[in-house]
C-alpha cells in the first residue's frame, strides 16, 4: 500500500542493504489490517496485500500471537495514527489514479513501487494506461515473484524497471523500457521522497518537468522538515525518525511547513494542492471511524507540469 518506500536512503545504506525493503513490508502490513475490516468501516481495500507479507512474519504471528499483538500495540503507541494515515493515503492516491484515467492519462510511473498493487486492482488501467513500476532490484525481484504467484504471469500492461536512483539515471532506465516522454503521464511517489536525499528529489522532479507530456502530474506524500532533522517537538515525530533509522532506511527529505506550493512552483509545477492530515481526516474518518487518530505530520501533495 503500496508502497511504498524502497529506494535506498543513501549510498552507505545501499551497500549495507540485503534483501527487499523492510519499510515496504511495513506499509503493506497496514493495508492488510485495513482490508480485513468490514466494508462499511475500512478506509481502503487491497485484496492482494496479504501475499506480500513474508512467511517469517506470518509464522511468528501464528506461533506467538500475544507477542505479535503486543509488538503492534507498542508500535501504535509510539507512532499513533500512522496506520490510519497510510490507509487514507492509499484511498486518496487510488482516487487520484482513477480520476487520471478518466482524464486521459496514457502512462503511469510508480517510483519506489514497493508492493503497490494499483496496477492489478484498479479497473481501467489495463488496456488504457501503460504502467512502469520502478524500484530497487532487491525489492523488485520479490515483487515480480509474488505477482507471478498471484496471477500465474506478469501482466502485459506493467513494465518492471529495476533501478537504484542513487546510482542510476531515471530517464535512461525508463527509456530503456519504452517510456514515451511525449505522453500525458502520472507519477506516483507514495512513501518515497522521505527516504531519498534532496538532491535526488530535485533530479526526479526536474526529469518529470522536462520529460513528460502536457498535463502530466505528480502525487506524493511528505513529512515536515522538522521530522527529518530531529527538531520536531512532537514525540511521535522523533519516534518515527528513530524507527525507520533502525530498519536501515533513514529519513532524508522533508519540506518546511507551509511552503510546499512555493517549493513545487519553483520547480516547474502548477495547480498545486496540499492535503494536510486535517483534510484527509475530515474526508474519510467520519461515522464509525470518527474517533480514529491520524498521524498529524504526514501530508500529501499533487501538482501538474506547467
Amino acid at each position: 500500500m503500496k508502497e511504498p518506500t524502497s529506494f535506498t536512503a543513501s549510498s552507505e545504506t545501499n551497500m549495507k542493504r540485503k534483501g527487499p525493503s523492510k519499510t515496504a513490508e511495513g506499509v503493506v502490513l497496514h493495508r492488510v489490517f485495513e482490508s480485513q475490516k468490514p466494508e462499511g468501516e475500512r478506509i481502503c481495500y487491497d485484496p492482494y496485500a496479504f501475499y506480500f507479507i513474508s512467511s517469517e512474519m506470518v509464522e511468528f504471528a501464528t506461533k506467538h500471537p500475544d507477542e505479535a499483538k503486543e509488538a503492534w500495540e507498542q508500535y501504535e503507541r509510539l507512532i499513533p495514527g500512522l496506520g490510519n494515515s497510510i490507509a487514507a493515503r492509499v484511498k486518496y492516491f487510488d482516487d487520484f489514479v482513477e480520476n487520471s484515467i478518466n482524464e486521459g492519462f496514457e502512462q503511469l510511473v510508480i517510483l519506489g513501487s514497493g508492493y503497490d498493487t494499483r496496477p492489478y486492482r484498479i479497473e481501467g488501467l489495463k488496456g488504457k494506461v501503460r504502467v512502469f513500476e520502478v524500484d530497487h532490484p532487491e525489492t523488485q525481484r520479490v515483487k515480480m515473484e509474488k505477482i507471478k504467484e498471484i496471477f500465474g504471469l506478469l501482466p502485459d500492461h506493467v513494465v518492471y524497471v529495476s533501478a537504484d536512483l542513487e546510482t542510476e539515471e531515471l530517464g535512461q532506465q525508463l527509456a530503456n523500457k519504452g517510456y514515451n516522454r511525449s505522453q500525458k503521464t502520472l507519477f506516483i511517489m507514495e512513501g518515497v521522497v522521505i527516504y531519498i536525499p534532496p538532491r535526488t528529489v530535485d533530479e526526479i522532479l526536474s526529469f518529470i518537468v522536462k520529460n513528460s507530456g502536457k498535463g502530466s502530474a505528480i502525487i506524493f506524500d511528505y513529512f515536515s522538515e522538522s521530522v527529518i532533522d530531529g527538531t520536531c517537538k512532537l514525540a511521535e515525530g522523533e519516534n518515527m525518525r528513530k524507527h525507520v533509522e533502525k530498519l536501515g532506511e533513514p529519513l532524508q527529505f522533508g519540506i518546511k511547513e507551509g511552503i510546499v506550493e512555493m517549493f513545487l512552483a519553483e520547480r516547474g509545477f502548477s495547480k498545486i494542492q496540499n492535503v494536510t492530515s486535517e483534510d484527509y481526516k475530515r474526508a474519510y474518518f467520519h461515522g464509525i471511524n470518527e474517533n480514529r487518530v491520524v498521524f498529524s505530520l504526514l501530508s500529501f501533495a499533487h501538482a501538474v507540469v506547467q
